[in-house]
């Protein structure tokens, strides 16, 4: 399959509006380190590229080769922060089985007091690199828990290693980080677990984010999985009366409960998306229910303002190699989608 990537085109003016309000939107920088992953979720979007439970049934169907080095990432990531986008997330796959994982996370530029690095993972591996990971400069860490039981493990994931892996992984980064999150797909595979994850992340002091699920063309033939999060809703609403929505930004609005002090949020599509510049004439936007809230680079050099999109994708390797900067061609590419004109 031929992978469509822009070059971004020739040198000119740069107009950095798109890039700071996207920023001061509060948007995210997702950094894909490796498409790998040692789970095969069956809803998983890997990013826009061809996720695991994908690979395991068309074996031809592959993910892009990796095209970048340690320092390409280092030195994306410090122009990018350096432009003013400084929300970073570190993602995959399982950004963990990246060789990749420990010469970029422990070597990351100053983000400023406005500025966080996060990682998230299925906390399986945890454990492993916690010796290195406790040098890391990331602020959070954040660990997809779809399941909380052998069962619905090897049912969502295709796994066999167990709970406890990810439960002692769970535990070893709160040892090391100061702040560790939860999010958790709500499902038909996992909705006799919801209440026992709710109360488990409360009891831990753990913020905990469920969200509704987002229709891919990798998880078509799942969606009578999908699970409204209306119940829960009507749970946490006898647990307490703090409850606030908020819409403001960029992605999908949300509901955010506090119990004793901890958050848990709640992504629900009724709360509406936000869409800008190309996606006005989108095909894709009938099913697309995330909007534009995160530029997404992938280790293949590409970076792309949409999960569905992947004619919209930006080659940076051009960039890399003239060393001219990533964040100016980004900036470009960012102004043209929200004008239209890409």
């Amino acid at each position: 399959m031929t992978i469509p990537i822009l070059s971004g085109g020739s040198p000119a003016a740069v107009d950095w509006t798109a890039l700071y309000n996207f920023a001061a939107l509060r948007g995210q920088f997702r950094v894909s380190l490796t498409p790998l992953c040692n789970e095969a979720c069956w809803f998983c979007h890997n990013e826009g590229d061809v996720p695991p439970p994908f690979t395991r049934l068309n074996r031809e169907a592959r993910p892009r080769p990796g095209e970048l080095t340690a320092d390409d990432y280092l030195t994306v990531i410090r122009d990018v922060v350096g432009a003013g986008l400084k929300r970073v997330y570190f993602t995959g796959g399982e950004p963990l089985l990246s060789p990749l994982a420990e010469p970029v996370l422990t070597r990351l530029p100053d983000a400023g007091a406005d500025g966080s690095y996060t990682l998230i993972t299925n906390g399986s591996l945890i454990r492993k690199n916690a010796s290195w990971l406790a040098g890391a400069p990331l602020d959070k860490v954040k660990v997809s828990l779809h399941y909380f039981s052998d069962a619905s493990l090897f049912e969502i994931a295709g796994v066999k290693f167990g709970i406890r892996r990810i439960l002692d992984g769970i535990d070893t980064a709160r040892e090391i980080f100061d702040r560790v999150e939860l999010n958790t797909l709500l499902q038909r595979e996992n909705a006799h677990e919801i209440l026992p994850i709710l109360d488990y992340a409360i009891e831990r002091r753990l913020p905990v984010q469920f969200i509704e699920l987002v229709d891919t063309d990798f998880n078509e033939a799942h969606r009578d999985s999908a699970v409204p999060a209306d119940g829960l809703i009507r749970h946490l609403r006898t647990l307490t009366g703090d409850e606030r929505t908020e819409i403001a930004g960029v992605g999908q609005g949300r509901r955010v409960f506090r119990i004793d002090g901890v958050e848990i949020d709640i992504i629900q599509r009724d709360l509406g998306r936000h869409h800008v510049g190309q996606c006005g004439g989108c095909p894709l936007k009938p099913r697309c229910v995330e909007g534009f809230w995160s530029l997404r680079m992938d280790h293949a050099g590409g970076i792309q303002p949409c999960l569905l999109r992947d004619d919209l994708r930006l080659d940076i390797r051009p960039h890399l190699r003239h060393g001219n900067g990533v964040a100016p061609a980004l900036a470009r590419h960012l102004a043209a989608f929200t004008e239209g004109t890409l």
